[in-house]
């Protein structure tokens, strides 16, 4: 299935530990003309949930994700024989699918759930084809998931959970491994990253390895896993969990496995990318460089999109919606009395001080105390537009040091489906300079609320779907609602500072200038530099940020067109349903329409909200 680990994350019981529905019963008999639909769709739903059971058997990391301690020493198989067996697994299931039930006889929510399950088998048959054209380890790789990981995820509640922890920490060096083996089979493919993704890979595992006990140092600091292991040994402590004896017999342990497998692999991995990195392009290509290019960019788009659309159409409608876009920004420009071009108003923007927090921690405070103020505001203007509300709280934070890197992008972190980890909106503030006061509230309205933290809640607290729809996402439905909560909270109220609306166009501009960029790089053969003067002449954006963001778009082709093309969807689901109900529309109810099946490719929303309106109007369409 398509499961998004955020970003940009099954029901659990309440003690958290997954609910075991492998020793449900599936009733074998196929399905027949006078099936009870109501035991036929609580077998598929059972059904459903036992195959997802056995997908997680998959995944450890995945079932930390959502709080389940099971396998709670290991990471994942990352071989390639491992990507072999899940595709086929995912075959077989497809095949039971259709052996055990009638897909004629189902209720519409029924086959909404069997054209989710195939539909993922059909993608991921279309990915085999390019398995070896990903970039493994670029800015925000592996080196620096299995630390965010272990801090963020891996829970130490008892003894139990931190020899885990240890366990896993030895583990690195495996899963590095494995990794590392497919990229050298890519490597040997021909496909490499560009050269300043090397460099982002070398200097986030410095952050990582640097300070205790990788350098000891009296003057490092602790490193980021040492940090984490110690505090969670000494809360043990604490708690009289474990004893001082074996508090030192933990430390001496972590300090072992961190300066002697974990460092290994890490020292390995460096000394790859640095040799690897010689046989990079010295100016970084696109898609239609790599073998078999235009055939991969294409499946990417469609992959990002869930749409057919083909780089030239995407390309147009980003024209056209940067022309669009431009035109609103010219009235707020008229709006605040700026005299001088749109041009001379972009610069204006982006250097004018009183746009930009102080780049300390005073600045940062104030950075913070600004988007809990307007989470507070939303907040309350959420119950006028959404019956369904989510129970998951949101926070806000700095992103950890290892990983932090000037100019990129805010994102979101989901919590667990009972609420015991809360959502988090991670900013990176290592330089303020990259975010401007007049985006904040745009970019809070995005990641928090009505944005990723509300979808993904809701789409997690559902019960009343089978619990692999719950973790199922779709880039372009998942991004594309979350510009579409920005645009949705003008109508709520939000953005009356002048200043604060062009913060809102700017970030829809951002998203159109997407589809034109990264059609152009991976399409168009465009240059980096083409590509960062289209932005800078159609966007307020800081240099650093536009820097950052073309440099993401050459490593994840396809990826940056999900946002707007997801957000023209849902705009134009929202107008036909509208114009076709009229007085009837109730705006709470498309939202909860939209929003309470899990997030699906793009035609199944449609689908479903046509289905609304169909019954609404009594069967009328």
């Amino acid at each position: 299935m398509a499961f998004l680990l955020v970003g940009c994350s099954g029901e659990e019981s309440n003690d958290g530990t997954l609910n075991d529905v492998s020793s449900q019963p599936i009733i074998d008999s196929p399905a027949s003309d006078f099936v009870d639909l109501n035991t036929e769709i609580v077998r598929l739903n059972l059904w459903f949930d036992q195959k997802f059971e056995e997908q997680l058997d998959f995944s450890p990391e995945f079932r930390t994700r959502l709080g389940d301690k099971t396998d709670y020493d290991r990471f994942n198989d990352y071989t390639a024989a491992q990507q072999d067996k899940v595709l086929q697994w995912r075959r077989d299931s497809v095949a039971e699918l259709e052996s055990e039930f009638d897909y004629s006889v189902l209720t519409e929510d029924g086959k909404l759930s069997w054209d989710m399950w195939v539909y993922s088998l059909d993608q991921a048959e279309r990915g085999v084809a390019f398995r070896n054209h990903g970039y493994i380890f670029g800015r925000g790789g592996p080196h620096t998931q299995f630390p965010t990981f272990l801090i963020n995820y891996h829970r130490v509640d008892n003894k139990q959970d931190l020899d885990a922890y240890l366990s896993r920490l030895r583990d690195i060096d495996r899963a590095i491994g494995e990794l590392l083996d497919r990229a050298k089979v890519t490597s040997a493919s021909g496909v490499r990253q560009p050269g300043f993704a090397y460099e982002f890979a070398v200097t986030e595992i410095g952050r990582v390895t640097s300070g205790v006990p990788f350098n000891n140092n009296d003057t490092s600091p602790n490193s980021p896993l040492w940090a984490d292991v110690t505090e969670k040994i000494d809360n043990l402590l604490a708690t009289d969990l474990i004893t001082e004896e074996e508090a030192q017999s933990y430390y001496q342990a972590a300090r072992d496995i961190l300066s002697g497998e974990v460092l290994a692999a890490y020292n390995e991995l460096l000394a790859w990318l640095e040799e690897d990195k010689q046989f990079s392009s010295s100016e970084p290509q696109g898609a239609w460089a790599l073998p078999d290019g235009e055939d991969f960019y294409n499946y990417r788009l469609s992959l990002m999109t869930t749409l057919d659309y083909s780089a030239q159409e995407i390309h147009e409608i980003g024209l056209s919606e940067v022309a669009r876009l431009r035109g609103e920004m010219e009235k707020i420009k008229t709006a605040v009395g700026f005299e001088g071009d749109l041009q001379e108003f972009f610069s204006f923007m982006r250097e004018s001080e009183q746009f930009y927090y102080s780049n300390d921690d005073d600045g940062r405070s104030a950075y913070l105390e600004s988007n809990y103020a307007y989470l507070d505001f939303i907040k309350a203007k959420i119950p006028e537009y959404f019956g369904r509300l989510p129970k998951a709280d949101l926070e806000i934070r700095r992103v950890e040091p290892y990983r932090e890197q000037p100019g990129a992008a805010q994102h979101y972190m989901s919590g667990t489906p009972d609420g015991s980890r809360p959502g988090v909106y991670y900013s990176h503030m290592i330089d303020m300079a990259n975010l401007p006061i007049y985006q904040v509230e745009d970019v809070l309205y995005h990641e928090g609320i009505p944005g990723h933290h509300m979808q993904i809640s809701i789409q997690q607290e559902l019960t009343d779907v089978p619990r692999f729809r719950t973790q199922y996402r779709t880039t372009a439905y998942t991004e594309g609602w979350g510009l579409y909560a920005e645009w949705l909270a003008k109508e709520m109220g939000g953005f009356e500072d002048p200043y604060s609306d062009f913060g809102r166009l700017s970030g829809e501009m951002w998203r159109a200038i997407r589809l034109v960029v990264d059609t152009g790089i991976h399409a168009k053969r465009w240059s980096l530099e083409q590509a960062v003067d289209f932005f800078q002449q159609n966007s307020s954006q800081p240099e650093g940020t536009i820097l950052s963001e073309i440099q993401r778009y050459f490593t994840g082709p396809g990826q940056a067109t999900a946002y707007k093309m997801g957000m023209i969807k849902f705009q134009e689901f929202r107008q036909l349903a509208e114009e076709q109900m009229d007085d009837s529309f109730n705006v709470r109810e498309f939202h909860d329409v939209v929003l309470g099946a899990g997030a699906l490719p793009m035609p199944m929303v449609e689908a479903r909200v046509q289905r609304w309106m169909a019954d609404k109007l009594g069967g009328g369409l």
